[in-house]
């Protein structure tokens, strides 16, 4: 490797989310109505309770509960330590299937520990005002250097294991390194153990691992079928959907339908078809936040997509799955960086603002146009 190379390498690790111009926009009005609900500071991730109230994250570290009308909230004690530098922070907060009699929770967060940094996975029983029971699951390996790529998303599958992502941490290689976790979806116990069954295992990979080969994995859903959809943040250009399947390897960072942020080129997946290829890809990118597969009532048009924020490229993205193939169906221009996707009871679409780079960090909630 040249001293040059070495010193892009370097540059990229140390920087924050890098993103690019946004694309422009589909053409077109919108078919709903935004309505702002909260103010927030730098919120992350969102998910609603059985009784319509919402768990919200922050980045600095806050969990808060929000009333389901959004205008009273109390900050959740409990939450341990989080290292909020660069993209680090308190991200995703998932409910467990069985939440309304066990009342349990899982979220994410950046942990700074022993000089290198990594992603958590912890759960707590929620009472009246705090988390309860609050616990460590699983912790991605190995820790490293650096405030990058953490992902940390969180879904339940339809028989009750969990999923896991943890990002490669600007640090590419380890996204192929067998006993690494970093650059790979786990599948677990609802405990945090390594799910028995797991494909990889027999090969010498860490026994959690489900797939690997990814980049920045900020979004995981699963489908009407339960097939799990994944998006992840390529490099300059490339960002991905992906349908993820157990075993594969999703090629980064030895294949992308991107480039280096130096200029250097990376092979496109179309020239290795022993990799698996993204169901949709964007260059230009639209740095691509939060995954929602739609099921409501409200939106008719939008059942059986997926939803997506986009950062830079400040839209609303929606996805049309047909199976095992996907598109970019429709986008709409939010005039703002959306951090996350979350549907509501009633059908509605409900976003988070991201907090950084001149956005406000609000809640807005979308309903269909009359």
């Amino acid at each position: 490797m040249t001293m040059r190379m070495i010193l892009a390498a370097l540059m990229i690790a140390a920087c924050s989310e890098v993103e690019e111009a946004p694309a422009a926009p589909a053409v077109g009005g919108k078919p709903f109505s935004v309505a702002t609900m909260a103010d927030l500071d730098a919120p992350w991730a969102m998910t609603f309770l059985p009784d319509g109230r919402m768990l919200v994250t922050e980045k600095d570290g806050r969990l808060l509960l929000l009333s389901a009308d959004a205008r009273q909230r109390r900050e959740i004690a409990g939450v341990p330590p989080v290292d909020s530098a660069g993209q680090g922070g308190l991200m995703d907060v998932v409910l467990h299937p069985g939440f309304a009699t066990n009342r349990l929770v899982y979220f994410s967060f950046s942990e700074a520990r022993g000089g290198g940094k990594h992603v958590v996975l912890a759960r707590g029983r929620l009472g009246e005002d705090r988390l309860e029971d609050v616990a460590v699951l699983f912790r991605a390996s190995p820790d490293v250097p650096g405030n990058g790529h953490y992902s940390g998303r969180i879904a339940f599958a339809p028989d009750g294991h969990l999923f896991f992502t943890a990002g490669d941490r600007q640090k590419f290689d380890p996204a192929q390194d067998r006993r690494a976790t970093l650059g790979k979806v786990m599948r677990l116990t609802d405990t945090g153990a390594p799910a028995p069954g797991n494909p990889l295992a027999a090969q010498g990979f860490h026994p959690a691992v489900w797939s690997y080969g990814h980049r920045n994995l900020l979004g995981i859903a699963f489908d009407g079928a339960g097939r799990l959809w994944e998006q992840e943040m390529g490099p300059r250009g490339g960002d991905e959907v992906n349908l993820i399947l157990p075993g594969r390897n999703y090629g980064w960072p030895i294949v992308s339908d991107g480039d280096h942020y130096d200029g250097r080129n990376i092979p496109d997946h179309a020239t290795r078809s022993d990799y698996e290829a993204p169901k949709v890809s964007w260059n230009p990118v639209i740095s691509p936040a939060g995954l929602v597969f739609y099921t409501g009532a409200m939106f008719p048009a939008w059942r059986g997509s997926l939803l997506i924020g986009g950062l830079s490229s400040e839209a609303l993205v929606r996805v049309g799955i047909d199976g095992d193939r996907a598109r970019e169906a429709e986008r709409f221009d939010m005039g703002t960086r959306i951090r996350e996707v979350e549907q509501g009871p009633d059908g509605a679409v409900w976003l988070l603002e991201d907090g950084g780079r001149g956005a406000r960090g609000r809640l807005f909630r979308l309903t269909a146009n009359e």
